[in-house]
């Protein structure tokens, strides 16, 4: 059916109420979720936990002991220290010694200085960032006064009522300034005003409760710090060797049997009585250091039945821990350890990868990060996607050889000599092969599908208006 010009001219009225009424419902919905923010900050205070269950909850859904889980949410970072001088005592120096410079001197000390307030600012927010239970809070938290000495405080508070009193104020602060925003200077201005310089009082007050002292390292922090940094120093070192290396204060209140029982809970892998660990960097960076593990002592490939195989390879004491530690950290994958190796010298260790699903995310994650065998991954991830939606496209078996031969070409086109007649690959098709990528084509399939799907939901809206439509003419006859 077709609606005539004169009958669309009569409806425009009706057609504007309508778009009114849109409009009213849009404000409204707005209001609604503005509403809904401000009970949801009210609400907040119910999730805040102590450090005990915040350690319980975390253990409970990343399926992890507790020792495990408090590594993971108390990674707090440490003090910038250089030359028994904290970043503020050093900046003030340099601005000192800034004023009895001139001209290009003086821009290149301007520059370091700007420089050194950057990073001690990155640092700041990585402390911010730790403090688990208060992460939520951070834009609020940046307006409060607080220096790097407070938020080791923050980073001190275990119990529930503590944190409670600090997000409390945090809120009261923020409640305020949503309120306040947009407001004309009066009265209400003025008591809001009032209110966000209570808040930050409140603020001051938590953080006024806890003592210096209570931030200072215990003896037995002072001798874990030391004991995983002498593992990370030397890999392989044991409890006796620790023992001598530390100073004359903390060698005589500890002992080589009280350092191995400290390891099994510093989360250190001890192998016959040698201890391994991977520095806390390297685990914050896990896909960039698992990659160029693959790269140097790894294997991207497939086997004849087209399935994607992927795995890291040590050998030795070290190399068995190693593995162990990277199992850990990735938190998949399938150890394979103590196997011989085919000179029955030092025993292999591996972490293989053999599913889909963990070979997809694995590759993914590593992908930006590879240097040598970056082709090999996106190989087998333009596999993987073929076997998961276009196992009966036209071109999928062929494609499917092709990317044997691909792979083959990759893992070998180093090896002088290698016999390529064995795998029925000529070399001058290597190039033909990789043309023939099919990324693009599933890519331009699957945006079909999308745009299908979004026209369908587009014509269903159209539909829907021009029933409405015809619903307001005919209640206007």
């Amino acid at each position: 059916m077709v609606i005539s010009t004169e009958k669309l001219i009569q409806a425009k009225p009706l057609i504007e109420q309508l778009e009114e009424i849109n409009e009213e419902e849009e404000r409204v919905k707005e209001e609604a979720e503005q509403e809904l923010e401000v009970e949801l900050g009210k609400s907040a205070l119910i999730e805040v936990l102590s450090e005990y269950d915040e350690i319980s909850k975390y253990s409970k859904e990343n399926n992890v002991n507790a020792t495990e889980a408090r590594n993971a949410i108390s990674d707090f970072p440490k003090q910038y220290i250089v030359q028994d001088a904290t970043v503020p005592e050093i900046i003030k120096r340099m601005r000192d010694a800034k004023r009895g410079l001139k001209g290009a001197s003086r821009d290149r000390m301007a520059k370091a200085i700007d420089t050194m307030i950057e990073a001690y600012s990155d640092h700041l927010n990585k402390c911010i960032d730790s403090l688990t239970w208060l992460a939520p809070y951070k834009e609020t938290l940046l307006k409060m006064r607080y220096n790097e000495k407070d938020l080791h405080k923050l980073n001190k508070m275990k119990d529930i009522n503590s944190r409670r009193e600090v997000v409390d104020a945090l809120c009261k602060y923020w409640e305020a300034e949503l309120e306040q925003d947009g407001m004309v200077y009066g009265k209400d201005y003025a008591m809001l005003s009032k209110t966000m310089a209570s808040a930050k009082k409140e603020f001051r007050d938590c953080i006024a409760k806890i003592n210096s002292q209570s931030i200072s390292k215990s003896k037995k922090e002072a001798q874990q710090d030391f004991i995983i940094k002498a593992v990370c120093e030397q890999q392989g070192i044991g409890a006796r060797q620790i023992h001598e290396r530390m100073p004359n204060s903390m060698y005589k209140i500890t002992s080589p049997r009280i350092i191995s029982k400290m390891v099994k809970k510093l989360d250190i892998v001890s192998v016959n009585g040698a201890y391994y660990k991977l520095p806390n960097e390297i685990k914050k960076n896990i896909w960039a250091y698992t990659a160029a593990f693959i790269d140097s002592d790894g294997y991207i490939t497939l086997d004849r039945n087209m399935n994607p195989r992927v795995g890291l390879v040590a050998t030795g004491e070290r190399g068995k821990a190693f593995m162990q530690e990277m199992h850990k950290s990735i938190g998949f994958g399938r150890m394979h350890l103590d196997q011989k190796s085919p000179q029955d010298t030092r025993l292999i260790n591996r972490l293989n990868f053999y599913s889909q699903s963990d070979v997809s995310e694995l590759l993914t994650k590593c992908l930006p990060h590879f240097r040598l065998k970056k082709e090999n991954a996106n190989l087998l991830l333009e596999l993987i996607r073929m076997k998961k939606s276009y196992k009966k496209a036209d071109w999928y078996k062929n494609r499917c050889d092709e990317i044997f031969k691909l792979m083959k070409w990759e893992n070998h086109k180093d090896h002088v000599g290698f016999d390529w007649s064995k795998e029925n690959i000529n070399l001058d098709d290597i190039q033909k092969y990789k043309d023939n990528c099919k990324i693009s084509v599933m890519d331009e399939m699957e945006n079909i599908v999308i745009s299908v799907g979004k026209r369908q939901e587009d014509r269903q809206g159209i539909i829907q208006k021009e029933a409405l439509i015809r619903g307001l003419l005919i209640n206007n006859k």
